[in-house]
């Protein structure tokens, strides 16, 4: 376990708080995903089926564990682990990003929006963990 500094204080601060916000859209797309998965390809632009939206519902399942466990790293976490936790969802954040942009159907305005949201919150991360500090 690594030793924390005054330093790793005030850059975890900032990523609990992007790890928070973070938790709240997950939370809400889970939710999406398990209630409504044929809206969600609608949105996406993707033909829906049984299967598809079984698998939905899955990866909705997986986001409420993703969600619970970001909110719990956020308030509970040491700041070492919401560091790690912080460089692993602005790695996951991006790819959420780029995979939303190369769907296999012309893209929507809602998959625009979503990969915007995905960088937004790399982006979000990127500046928490590696941004200017203060004096």
């Amino acid at each position: 376990m690594g030793k924390s500094t005054t330093s790793n204080r005030s850059q975890s601060g900032s990523v609990r708080f992007v790890l928070r916000a973070g938790s709240i859209v997950f939370g809400l797309s889970a939710i999406a995903l398990i209630a409504a998965p044929g809206v969600f390809n609608a949105f996406l632009g993707l033909a829906t089926g049984p299967d598809l939206e079984w698998a939905l519902r899955m990866i909705g399942v997986t986001l409420v564990a993703l969600a619970g466990n970001m909110f719990s790293v956020s308030t509970r976490g040491s700041d070492e682990s919401v560091l790690f936790s912080g460089r692993v969802m602005l790695l996951s954040a991006f790819a959420l990003g780029v995979l939303t942009l190369v769907l296999p159907v012309p893209l929507t305005w809602f998959a625009i929006a979503y990969a915007v949201v995905g960088f937004a919150f790399s982006g979000a991360y990127a500046v928490a963990l590696f941004g200017t500090k203060g004096p």
